[in-house]
Formats: C-alpha cells, structure tokens, sequence
C-alpha cells in the first residue's frame, strides 16, 4: 500500500519501523515532556507486515465517531484511546503476575481511594504511580461529578524506567497535563519534587520492601514521627506521603495489614504518634485476591492534616471530626471475577465511600455491626494503637499480619522443638523426684 506525507506527497522509506520512529521522533520534538519516552519500534524488531497490519486496524477504526455493535458511543476520541491502553495495561499485569503489579493497581481499588479523597481541585502527588491509574481516575471523578479537569495539577514519581515511560504515554494519549520529574528515580533518595507540598496524595507503594535504605536517609526531615526502620518502607511511605502534604491536605495509601498491628523495630512507635497526632482519619479492611502481585491482605490508610469543620463552594461540607477515626471491614465485600482474583463492583464502592462521606459530614451515618465504627482516641488506646478494623467493629479477627507462611511455620517449628526440649527435662525431673520418693 502507498504511504503519504502530511502534504499527500509520496513518502519515501526504508521500511516500516523507519517511518514509524520518525513519526515517533516529531511526537517527542512536539511534546517535550515526552522527550526520551517513546521506545523506538526499530530496536524491538518487529516485522514490516505485522506493522502494517496493526496501522491499517487503527485506520479502519473510527475515533471520531465510535460505533460498538451498531449503537453510537458516546466517547471522545482519546477516552477510546486511553480505555484500549488500560485494557492492555491491565492484561499485561495479569499475564506477568508478580511482575506486573509494579505497574498496574486493580481498577476498582483505584476508584474507591479516588471516591474517598474526592479531589476535586489542587495539586495531586503520587510518589509510586506506576502506571498512572490514579491520575486517569481522577479526571474521571471530577468529568462524573461536574467540575472542571484545569483545577487539577499532577505530579508522580516512579523507580522503574519502563514503568515511569507507561506512565508518561497514559497521560499522553489522554491530554493529561503531568510533571513526573526529570528522570525516573527513587522516592526516598531521589526526590524529584522536593518543594511539592500537595492537596491529595494517592499511592499504591510496593508492600513490606526490605532494602530501601540508605545511610543518607539517616536524620531526614521526613521522619516528623519516628526513624522508619530499615527492615520495612511501610511507614517510610506514610511519613514520605505526609511530608509532602500541604496543611489541609488529605492522603490515601495501601499497605499490608501488618502495618496495622506491628510493634517491630519502632513501628508501634510511630502508629502512635500518627494517632496521638490525629493524623489518621479512616482505617478500611480489604478482601484478599485483590492483587495480581501478591497475596498478602491489604488495607487502605487515610490520612489528614485538618479534621477541623469545613465548609467550601467546591465540595461537600465536613463537621469537625478532631479525636475520632472511623473503621471500615469491607473484608466481605467484593465477588470472585474469575478462580483467582476479586474485584468490587460500582455498589461495593459506593458502599465504602458513603459510609466515609456520612461519617465526616455527620448526617446519615450509624455503627453498624460487622462493618463500620466511629472511635474514639481514648478507643483506640485502650487497644494499644493497634489499627485492625475488626477489633472495632465487631468482626471475627482473622486478618493476616502479612507475615509469609513458609516464614511462620519455621517461626512455629522451632518454638515447638523448644518447647519438646523443656518437655524432656521436666520429664527427668519428675523421675528423679519420685525416684527420691521410693517411686520407680
């Protein structure tokens, strides 16, 4: 088939791949934020024919004017666009497993932290974002709800170059306005938004990640509430997240559940301290299964800087929510989508987010058993800090602490052969005692 410039002048090229990297090439010199970006197709080595057979499908679709099974959609050109690039997002995460969760959060989980935040207007920060998910639901959130995508500013932050690239082409193909940084980097020591003090902070950080450390974190201004230890970055997170949190700001990130009981290597500490700071505002339980990268059960940490009373033209109203936090077991919610994952629907969701919303504007809200709990502080002292939505609300306790299995059982092994060892001794005394007696 005959190629044409822009003009409708013959094009002369050396193949396939060529013409594409220099359409790649003016994409970049166009949009400086891309620069560096676009992989070049002539690297991965892809046959002439099966190029032209995937450009000639997107010529034959219509963008403009999407028709699905005879019906009009109602969708713009780049909503399309970017619904086919989460799609294969999303399989590509599915297909890798472990691997995959680096750069893909469960959609639904996305969409309830977004519910949750509501954030309507500011600047929004994700120091792990991966693909990007939480930035593309946002727009969706604020085009849902009637307010207006310029209000919103995004900034992200990613370690993997593969990874840090998805992201920049997601927004791309969306017409997101982005700063990821210069490079990809590392959050803790590579901070490329050093001066950034955000509205919402949104995060999926990777979970229980033992070697992050570096001796330069040592006395970092981050650590308001407690040396994280270098063992874990769970509470590095947090701390990374709350610094970056302008005063009214309020943040969402998922963790493993462990970080809600832990008392190791000074976390207790620092739990405490958030919650003596009345940081912490909403606790929500996860089902398992929600993850293509891991098991381990997870759940969503909120937290805010103002629970003082608000009241603003853009948002719902808040009463004053000081000394309290509310706890949400959405452990049951949710149905199995195939024999491996769970996913929650549109009602589970909304379910989540109301119960959250009712509770800070005080109307329409009550306890109920087996699900939610508003406590107090003098509640969550007398559980000694210890943030596990079932022991509020009434659910049995079986949450995982995240600890691996293989790990337990050998933890396990070892204190029975002890205790097997105590057994024998004590046995050889009571010989000798009763051997003492004139008993043998």
């Amino acid at each position: 088939m005959p190629w044409n410039k822009a003009n409708g002048e013959p094009e002369k090229m050396r193949s396939v791949s060529w013409l594409v990297d220099n359409a790649l090439d003016t994409v970049e010199t166009e949009d400086v934020k891309l620069k560096g970006v676009l992989n070049r197709i002539s690297a991965c080595q892809v046959g002439d024919n099966t190029l032209i057979g995937l450009i000639n499908s997107f010529s034959d679709t219509s963008f403009h004017n999407p028709v699905y099974k005879g019906e009009p959609l109602n969708m713009r050109a780049k909503d399309i666009l970017g619904h086919v690039y989460e799609y294969f997002l999303g399989e590509f995460a599915v297909a890798e497993g472990k691997k995959g969760g680096q750069y893909f959060t469960p959609k639904s989980i996305v969409s309830t932290i977004v519910e949750m935040l509501e954030p309507y207007r500011g600047r929004i920060y994700d120091p792990a974002m991966g693909s990007g998910g939480f930035f593309v639901q946002r727009e969706r959130f604020i085009e849902e709800h009637g307010g207006k995508i310029g209000d919103v500013s995004v900034y992200g932050q990613e370690y993997n170059p593969t990874t840090w690239r998805l992201a920049a082409m997601n927004m791309a193909i969306r017409g997101i306005e982005f700063d990821f940084g210069k490079r990809n980097a590392d959050s803790f020591t590579d901070d490329q938004h050093p001066d950034l003090r955000a509205d919402y902070v949104m995060a999926n950080p990777p979970f229980n990640i033992r070697e992050w450390w570096s001796a330069k974190l040592d006395g970092d201004p981050r650590w308001k509430y407690g040396t994280p230890p270098a063992s874990n970055a769970n509470f590095g997170w947090i701390q990374h997240m709350l610094y970056h949190l302008n005063d009214r700001g309020s943040m969402a990130l998922m963790l493993a559940n462990g970080s809600m009981s832990s008392s190791a290597n000074n976390e207790g500490e620092i739990r405490k301290a958030f919650i003596e700071a009345d940081l912490v505002e909403c606790m929500v339980a996860l089902p398992g299964q929600l993850f293509t990268n891991t098991q381990i059960p997870a759940c969503i940490w909120l937290l805010t800087k103002n629970k003082k009373e608000r009241s603003v033209d853009w948002g719902p109203s808040k009463r004053s929510r000081t000394g309290e936090m509310l706890f949400i077991d959405a452990r049951k919610l949710g149905y199995m989508k195939d024999r491996v994952l769970r996913d929650f629907t549109t009602v589970d969701i909304r379910q989540v987010a109301d119960t959250f919303h009712n509770w800070q504007a005080g109307k329409d809200y009550t306890d109920v058993a087996g699900f939610c709990y508003s406590a107090t502080l003098t509640d969550i002292q007398k559980h000694d800090y210890v943030l596990t939505p079932g022991r509020y609300v009434g659910a049995t306790e079986a949450e995982d602490d995240g600890i691996p299995f293989a790990q337990k059982m050998a933890e396990l092994t070892a204190k029975l052969g002890e205790q097997f060892r105590q057994s024998a001794e004590l046995e050889k005394q009571i010989e000798v005692y009763l051997k003492g007696l004139g008993y043998e």
